[in-house]
Protein backbone atom coordinates (compact mmCIF):
# COMPACT_ATOMS: atom_id res chain seq x y z
CA UNK A 1 0.00 0.00 0.00
CA UNK A 2 2.17 2.82 -1.62
CA UNK A 3 1.85 6.45 0.80
CA UNK A 4 0.41 9.50 -0.58
CA UNK A 5 2.03 12.53 -0.10
CA UNK A 6 0.30 15.77 -0.68
CA UNK A 7 1.76 18.77 -1.46
CA UNK A 8 0.78 22.45 -1.99
CA UNK A 9 0.47 25.91 -0.74
CA UNK A 10 -1.41 26.72 2.54
CA UNK A 11 -4.90 25.94 2.41
CA UNK A 12 -5.03 24.30 -0.85
CA UNK A 13 -6.54 21.35 0.92
CA UNK A 14 -3.88 18.73 1.97
CA UNK A 15 -5.75 18.16 5.07
CA UNK A 16 -8.96 19.11 4.36
CA UNK A 17 -9.14 16.52 1.41
CA UNK A 18 -5.94 13.86 2.39
CA UNK A 19 -8.73 12.91 6.05
CA UNK A 20 -11.39 12.29 2.98
CA UNK A 21 -8.69 10.03 0.80
CA UNK A 22 -7.67 8.05 3.50
CA UNK A 23 -10.72 7.44 4.58
CA UNK A 24 -12.22 6.13 1.26
CA UNK A 25 -9.12 4.37 0.98
CA UNK A 26 -8.51 2.68 4.28
CA UNK A 27 -5.50 4.43 4.69
CA UNK A 28 -3.91 6.41 7.85
CA UNK A 29 -4.35 9.96 7.60
CA UNK A 30 -0.88 12.10 8.95
CA UNK A 31 -0.42 15.82 9.34
CA UNK A 32 2.91 16.38 9.85
CA UNK A 33 2.49 19.96 11.31
CA UNK A 34 1.10 18.15 13.82
CA UNK A 35 3.43 15.82 14.13
CA UNK A 36 6.22 18.65 14.25
CA UNK A 37 4.21 20.24 17.15
CA UNK A 38 3.57 16.83 19.29
CA UNK A 39 7.59 16.31 18.85
CA UNK A 40 8.64 20.30 19.82
CA UNK A 41 6.01 20.77 22.37
CA UNK A 42 5.27 24.27 20.81
CA UNK A 43 3.00 25.79 17.90
CA UNK A 44 4.42 25.92 14.83
CA UNK A 45 4.22 29.69 15.52
CA UNK A 46 5.79 29.64 18.56
CA UNK A 47 8.83 27.16 16.78
CA UNK A 48 9.37 30.16 14.54
CA UNK A 49 9.44 32.94 16.66
CA UNK A 50 11.83 30.83 19.26
CA UNK A 51 14.09 29.25 17.07
CA UNK A 52 13.72 30.00 13.91
CA UNK A 53 12.67 29.27 10.18
CA UNK A 54 16.08 26.89 9.52
CA UNK A 55 15.15 25.24 12.99
CA UNK A 56 11.86 24.71 11.78
CA UNK A 57 12.75 23.18 8.32
CA UNK A 58 15.41 20.95 9.91
CA UNK A 59 12.69 19.94 12.24
CA UNK A 60 9.75 19.39 9.38
CA UNK A 61 12.51 16.97 7.22
CA UNK A 62 13.11 15.07 10.11
CA UNK A 63 9.89 14.21 10.87
CA UNK A 64 9.37 13.73 7.19
CA UNK A 65 11.95 11.23 6.70
CA UNK A 66 10.28 8.76 9.73
CA UNK A 67 8.07 8.41 6.65
CA UNK A 68 8.39 4.25 6.27
CA UNK A 69 7.63 3.30 3.02
CA UNK A 70 4.71 1.31 2.06
CA UNK A 71 2.89 1.76 5.16
CA UNK A 72 -0.81 2.87 3.24
CA UNK A 73 -0.18 6.51 4.86
CA UNK A 74 -1.98 10.02 3.85
CA UNK A 75 0.71 12.27 4.44
CA UNK A 76 -0.13 16.16 4.27
CA UNK A 77 3.32 17.84 4.34
CA UNK A 78 3.57 21.36 5.28
CA UNK A 79 3.46 24.05 2.64
CA UNK A 80 7.13 24.26 2.42
CA UNK A 81 8.01 20.97 3.02
CA UNK A 82 9.08 19.59 -0.68
CA UNK A 83 11.07 23.09 -0.96
CA UNK A 84 13.58 22.50 1.35
CA UNK A 85 16.74 20.06 1.74
CA UNK A 86 16.02 17.17 -0.32
CA UNK A 87 12.31 16.70 1.04
CA UNK A 88 10.79 16.16 -2.50
CA UNK A 89 13.32 13.38 -3.93
CA UNK A 90 12.34 11.50 -0.73
CA UNK A 91 8.44 12.08 -1.07
CA UNK A 92 8.76 10.87 -4.80
CA UNK A 93 11.22 7.84 -3.42
CA UNK A 94 8.36 6.43 -1.20
CA UNK A 95 5.34 7.11 -1.94
CA UNK A 96 2.91 8.87 -4.80
CA UNK A 97 3.08 13.12 -4.93
CA UNK A 98 -0.26 14.88 -5.54
CA UNK A 99 0.10 18.53 -5.74
CA UNK A 100 -2.57 19.99 -4.97
CA UNK A 101 -2.43 23.03 -7.17
CA UNK A 102 -4.74 26.34 -6.03
CA UNK A 103 -4.48 29.68 -7.69
CA UNK A 104 -2.88 32.17 -4.81
CA UNK A 105 -6.20 34.54 -5.13
CA UNK A 106 -8.33 31.46 -3.92
CA UNK A 107 -5.79 30.54 -1.53
CA UNK A 108 -6.14 33.81 0.11
CA UNK A 109 -9.76 34.12 0.40
CA UNK A 110 -9.70 30.55 2.56
CA UNK A 111 -6.82 31.59 4.36
CA UNK A 112 -8.71 35.49 5.01
CA UNK A 113 -11.86 32.94 5.79
CA UNK A 114 -10.50 30.89 8.50
CA UNK A 115 -7.76 33.36 9.92
CA UNK A 116 -3.85 32.90 9.55
CA UNK A 117 -3.01 33.12 12.81
CA UNK A 118 -1.03 29.05 12.50
CA UNK A 119 0.93 30.97 9.21
CA UNK A 120 3.78 32.59 10.84
CA UNK A 121 5.27 33.41 6.88
CA UNK A 122 1.70 35.03 6.15
CA UNK A 123 1.19 36.89 9.71
CA UNK A 124 1.25 40.65 9.19
CA UNK A 125 2.29 40.64 5.59
CA UNK A 126 0.99 43.49 3.83
CA UNK A 127 -0.90 41.96 0.68
CA UNK A 128 -1.74 38.68 1.43
CA UNK A 129 -2.98 37.49 -2.18
CA UNK A 130 0.98 38.73 -3.23
CA UNK A 131 2.93 37.09 -0.82
CA UNK A 132 0.72 33.86 -1.52
CA UNK A 133 1.83 34.79 -5.40
CA UNK A 134 5.54 35.15 -4.59
CA UNK A 135 5.69 31.69 -2.60
CA UNK A 136 3.30 29.90 -5.18
CA UNK A 137 5.84 30.64 -8.41
CA UNK A 138 9.01 29.96 -5.83
CA UNK A 139 7.65 26.65 -5.19
CA UNK A 140 5.74 25.70 -8.03
CA UNK A 141 9.65 24.16 -9.40
CA UNK A 142 9.31 21.83 -6.39
CA UNK A 143 5.77 20.91 -6.51
CA UNK A 144 5.45 20.28 -10.25
CA UNK A 145 7.96 17.89 -9.84
CA UNK A 146 4.95 15.66 -8.12
CA UNK A 147 3.58 12.42 -9.91
CA UNK A 148 0.16 14.04 -10.40
CA UNK A 149 -1.01 18.00 -10.26
CA UNK A 150 -4.40 18.34 -9.53
CA UNK A 151 -5.44 22.23 -10.96
CA UNK A 152 -8.26 24.49 -9.26
CA UNK A 153 -11.10 23.07 -7.01
CA UNK A 154 -11.42 19.28 -6.80
CA UNK A 155 -13.40 17.19 -4.96
CA UNK A 156 -12.41 13.20 -3.64
CA UNK A 157 -14.57 11.13 -6.41
CA UNK A 158 -12.42 13.23 -8.73
CA UNK A 159 -8.79 12.77 -6.54
CA UNK A 160 -9.72 8.71 -6.26
CA UNK A 161 -10.76 8.51 -10.02
CA UNK A 162 -7.37 10.34 -10.65
CA UNK A 163 -5.44 8.67 -7.57
CA UNK A 164 -6.30 4.76 -8.15
CA UNK A 165 -4.20 4.05 -11.70
CA UNK A 166 -1.08 5.13 -9.69
CA UNK A 167 -1.54 2.69 -6.65
CA UNK A 168 -0.80 -0.28 -8.29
Amino acid sequence: MKNIFLVGMPSSGKSTLGKKLAKALWYRFVDMDKLIVKEEQMSIPEIFAGKGEAYFREVESRVLKTTRPNRGLVVATGGGAPCFFDNMQFIRDNGISVFLDVPPVLLACRIESHGQDDRPLLSGVSSLEKELTTKYEARLPFYSQADLTISGETDINTLLYLIRPLLH
